[in-house]
């Protein structure tokens, strides 16, 4: 029988990467030349990010305190991918919003890169996060 305690980190883990996952196809709908649409796009990516790093420090401590090392390491690169994705895709969506204003025309085809970028690393979380539950069965 799993514990509960890495049932609820792993359900608090999916819960970000599972709204992400099925949030972020609605922006790829919509012209990103509309300011409204980048500030709700940047917008989810900063939520995103924050929330998954929260995530992955309960992840993490509830791990440590069952004493799943294994799990504990992955919620813990969860976390520092996170805060480091974070920085790094908000700098970035800042630097083509900047040249999109600037009358850079190659900007919103940059930003829409990094819309797909930021899906693909969500989707490759997810998966790996998904195929690790069945593990989570064996007693520690």
């Amino acid at each position: 029988m799993p514990d509960p305690l890495d049932l609820f980190a792993s359900v608090i883990i999916l819960l970000p990467m599972g709204y992400f996952f099925l949030q972020s196809p609605a922006f790829l709908l919509v012209q990103l030349e509309n300011p409204t649409v980048t500030r709700l796009f940047r917008g989810m990516f900063s939520i995103y990010f924050m929330v998954l790093a929260t995530a992955g420090a309960i992840g993490a401590i509830a791990f440590a305190v069952e004493g799943r090392i294994t799990f504990t390491l992955g919620m813990s690169l969860i976390l520092t991918f996170a805060i480091l994705a974070r920085r790094w895709f908000l700098r970035r969506i800042d630097a083509e919003l900047t040249a999109k204003e600037a009358g850079d025309r190659d900007a919103l085809r940059r930003l829409r890169k990094l819309h797909w970028k930021g899906m693909l690393c969500n989707a490759a979380q997810l998966l790996a996060l998904l195929t690790s539950i069945p593990y989570l069965a064996v007693a520690p």
